[in-house]
């Protein structure tokens, strides 16, 4: 992926992007992130006319040119902020900070709400609605919402470091990127050797925070979203702040294990949204985020669809959280095509 921007106003910018196709897209993106114009000559304007993989390349472009302007000219330009890398490894280093009890504080409904799918002493926080087709099909849903902003305060070099950590040279106005069809059969069991590995060492010191200082805030009610008898999706309401997420965790029933291994699980699900994000972007992930595991749904469901991608998203080692993912939502009875309509 190559981009550069071509022009600039008072509300937005012009984008040129290089696919991994050596595809040329002229992108528009205000200054709030809106893309307010795409065109592409290569690919049919139609959607219904283009391949799922040229509809990928597009996309792709898109959410490419949104992180360049907001990496080279600063503003918050990725939507929604929960799949924004930076946003998402301060939360993982918020969560990667709390002792268990504050950890429990924020995330201890969630973690009761799975265990109860496996401990039949475990109370349920929330009960299946009367119209759920199937509770083995509920997202439970967290949001997360950081107590200082890595957008609105002075750690610009924080900042800097943090996109440096990712591949991206600020000053040179080039991202360094590798085109995902260089990722080998051989590559992707380098991937699978390591998931295990960070899963493991998630809250150790040497996984230090790339951004220091942030913490969480508040955290969102659970809530959920389902499928209907008539298989449409529907979403529970919750309290929560008046303000976009940093974050949102949107697990299946899988079993959380202990609490201490449930906290390194959502510091792992981050490094595999983080790795998710760039992906998507076409651009391969820095090296601590070349893992395998469930990250974002949709990217999951991407990687079953598109056929130039790997299945980044189906994890084959041992360990308490990986494993439970692997039989439980990506086995011979997945549930990815049962929660397709779920996902936004």
């Amino acid at each position: 992926m190559r981009a550069e921007i071509k022009k600039e106003t008072n509300d937005g910018f012009g984008v040129l992007v290089t696919d991994n196709n050596n595809v040329k897209h002229k992108i528009g993106i205000c200054d709030d992130g809106e893309i307010d114009g795409h065109e592409c000559e290569d690919y049919p304007s139609k959607p219904e006319k283009r391949t799922r993989e040229e509809s990928e390349y597009g996309k792709q472009a898109r959410r490419y040119a949104q992180y360049y302007v907001f990496l080279n000219r600063g503003y918050d330009t990725v939507n929604p902020k929960w799949k924004n890398p930076v946003h998402l490894q301060a939360v993982r280093s918020a969560i990667d900070s709390m002792d268990l009890e504050e950890f429990e504080d924020h995330f201890g409904d969630l973690y009761q709400q799975l265990k109860s799918h496996h401990d039949d002493s475990t109370e349920r926080v929330l009960h299946p609605p009367a119209d759920s087709q199937d509770e083995d099909y509920h997202l439970y849903r967290k949001h997360v919402y950081l107590g200082l902003d890595p957008l609105e305060t002075d750690l610009a070099d924080d900042a800097r470091d943090l996109a440096a950590e990712f591949g991206l040279d600020l000053d040179e106005h080039a991202p360094n990127e590798t085109p995902l069809a260089g990722l080998t059969d051989d590559g992707l069991d380098a991937w699978s050797g390591f998931s295990t590995e960070l899963f493991d060492r998630s809250g150790e010191e040497e996984l230090a925070e790339l951004a220091e200082g942030f913490y969480v805030d508040t955290t969102s009610e659970l809530h959920m979203a389902y499928l209907d008898h008539d298989g449409i999706e529907q979403v529970t309401t919750a309290i929560e702040p008046d303000r976009e997420p940093d974050a949102r965790f949107e697990e299946p029933p899988v079993d959380p294990g202990t609490l201490e291994q449930f906290q390194h699980g959502l510091s792992f699900d981050l490094a595999c949204q983080i790795r998710d994000c760039f992906i998507r972007m076409g651009v391969m992930p820095p090296e601590e985020y070349q893992i395998l595991g469930l990250g974002h749904i949709a990217a999951a469901l991407a990687y079953e669809e598109v056929e130039f991608y790997p299945d980044y998203h189906a994890p084959d080692e041992d360990g308490a959280y990986l494993s439970d993912l692997d039989s439980k939502y990506f086995g011979d009875d997945s549930l990815l095509g049962s929660v397709k309509s779920l996902l936004n």
